[in-house]
Parts: C-alpha cells; sequence; structure tokens
C-alpha cells in the first residue's frame, strides 16, 4: 500500500514538475507568456480535450481505444447547431438530443466491440468515418453560425476569468477519478484491463462494464460538443478532426497504459494542460505548426519511454 502511494505521489509530482518547468521555459523565452490572460486563455480553450480525455482514460483502462471521438464532437455539435438555427429550438432541449447521439455512438462502439469481439479500434476507425460524414449530410458540409444564444457557456463569468466550460470540465476530472478509484465500477475497470479473463472466471460479467466506459466516453463528447460549439458560436462539420490523438497522447503522458489496467483521470487532466501549454508557448515563439507537430510527437514518445522504464523499475523493486 505505501508503495502504490509513494508511486503515485512521485507520478503527480513529475507530471506537475514537467508543467512548471514548461511554464518557466516559455516565461523566460516569451514576455507575453507568463500573463494571467495567456493562462487564462489556455484553460478556457481547452474543455472539450479534457472532457474527451476523462473519458479516454477510463476506456484505455479497460484495454479498448475510441478513434472516434472527434468525429462525435463534431457530430454533436452539428446537432445543436441544426436543431438550434434551423428548427428553433432552445439550447438545453437541443443540448439534449446531443447528448443522447453521442452516447448512444459510444454505446454502439462498445456493444459491436464487446458482443463481436471486434476490436475496439476497428469498430472506432469505422464509427469515425459514420459519424464525420453524417455530420457533413446534417449541415450540408457548412458552418452554421448560431450566435450569442449558446456562448455563454464559453464565455468566462463575470467576476471570474474561467468558464463554465472549463469549470465543469474540472467537475468531471474530480468525479471520472472518484469513480474510477472509490467505486466498484472503477475496481473492475482496473481488474478487467489487467486480466479480463481472471474477471470472467471469478462470475463478473465485464461486459457491460466495458460497454459502460465507451457509453460515458460518448456522453462527454457530447459535452465536448457543446463546450467547442459555445466557444466558436457556432457548428463547424470540420471540427475536432485529431482530437482523438490529442486525447489518447494526454492519457499517455498522464501514465496510462495502452495495455490497459493502469491510468489516472487526473493525471491525464495534467496531461492536456502539460499539451495545451506546450502548443500555446510554440505559438508565441512563432514556431511553425509543422515543427510543433514534430515536437509534440517527442513529447509523447519521451513520456512513453518513461513510463515504460518506471513501470520496470516498479516490477525490480517489487
Amino acid at each position: 500500500m505505501k508503495q502504490k502511494l509513494t508511486q503515485s505521489f512521485l507520478q503527480y509530482a513529475g507530471l506537475l514538475g514537467v508543467l512548471v518547468l514548461l511554464i518557466a521555459v516559455f516565461s523566460l523565452s516569451s514576455k507575453n507568456f507568463f500573463q494571467t490572460q495567456t493562462l487564462v486563455t489556455i484553460a478556457n480553450s481547452n474543455p472539450d480535450l479534457i472532457f474527451v480525455s476523462v473519458g479516454m482514460t477510463l476506456v484505455l483502462i479497460v484495454a479498448g481505444i475510441d478513434l472516434s471521438v472527434g468525429s462525435l464532437l463534431a457530430l454533436g455539435s452539428a446537432v445543436i447547431g441544426v436543431l438550434m438555427v434551423r428548427h428553433e429550438w432552445s439550447l438545453p432541449a437541443a443540448f439534449s438530443v446531443c447528448l443522447l447521439v453521442t452516447g448512444l455512438c459510444g454505446l454502439f462502439n462498445g456493444f459491436v466491440s464487446v458482443w463481436f469481439s471486434i476490436p475496439s479500434f476497428i469498430v472506432s476507425l469505422g464509427m469515425l468515418e459514420m459519424a464525420r460524414g453524417g455530420t457533413k449530410v446534417i449541415t450540408d458540409s457548412q458552418t452554421m453560425y448560431i450566435g450569442s444564444r449558446v456562448e455563454a457557456f464559453g464565455e468566462p463569468l463575470q467576476g471570474v476569468p474561467l468558464s463554465p466550460a472549463f469549470l465543469v470540465a474540472v467537475m468531471a476530472v474530480i468525479a471520472g477519478q472518484f469513480l474510477l478509484t472509490k467505486t466498484v465500477f472503477g475496481r473492475y475497470c482496473v481488474a478487467i484491463g489487467t486480466n479480463e479473463e481472471a474477471v470472467r472466471m471469478s462470475g463478473i460479467r465485464t461486459a457491460p462494464i466495458t460497454i459502460a466506459a465507451f457509453m460515458i466516453l460518448g456522453l462527454l463528447c457530447g459535452l465536448a460538443s457543446l463546450s467547442q460549439t459555445s466557444r466558436l458560436s457556432s457548428a463547424d462539420p470540420n471540427a475536432a478532426i485529431g482530437l482523438e490523438l490529442s486525447a489518447i497522447a494526454a492519457c499517455v503522458i498522464g501514465g496510462t497504459s495502452l495495455m490497459g489496467g493502469r491510468g489516472s483521470v487526473v493525471a491525464s487532466f495534467i496531461g492536456v494542460l502539460i499539451i495545451a501549454v506546450l502548443q500555446s508557448g510554440l505559438a508565441q515563439l512563432g514556431v511553425e505548426d509543422a515543427i510543433k507537430q514534430l515536437i509534440t510527437g517527442a513529447v509523447i514518445i519521451t513520456a512513453v519511454l518513461l513510463d515504460a522504464l518506471r513501470v520496470r523499475w516498479g516490477k525490480k523493486s517489487g
């Protein structure tokens, strides 16, 4: 128990150390980086990635993966836009349908993967194309401007520089960490990712738990849809392309295993902040997009290598 707590402390301390180091480096390199407005902008620009990373952590822990999250976000945004612009629905009603659609897509991914024993990589890859195609069909491949009716969720609160979207995203992180570490569902997720056959032999049905993890991710994609739509005041059918890679990267940087059985929602949240600070700092330094991608990829590979070394060290010391 003491060894596990020590490893968790070292993990969080290491991630926070990297985050602080990045902030320090960019603050010294750019006069405008270490300002309240810059840090607030970083926070308010990334709730959608935070939402998706929370759900992705759960899916990765059960040894699954979902490549369709970017397309689901765009689909949910399109649903909100079409219902509010063309049919004059209220935001709560349109958002409810958005959650229903993205939640059902997540449920579909989990159900097909589990019941037909198809790798979730393949199922979600198909959903990626289906959801993106559906988004373009219902929007006629046109960006739909919604306007001020949807902006409140993404705008900073009066007297508080942070947006409701970011505050709700932080609440999702807290809820996700509680679900993972303090509930039976969370313990079963870790057990399934570690050794699913052993869990089955102990009399526990693994299918509903795995499917639930995918559905939770789908619902969080719906929240991410609202976050991005409110920030952009529009529904873009080409939105969130590549979001799945950013979410997986954040989880990996946070120490979540791609093989399942290990991960932390809070650590994934810190991983999101590391990616956000890195990209924002490089942008302020005028680094080209291609170089930013190269550096971000190198950081991800480094994180994986360090995590592998940490696991190896843990086995030797155990």
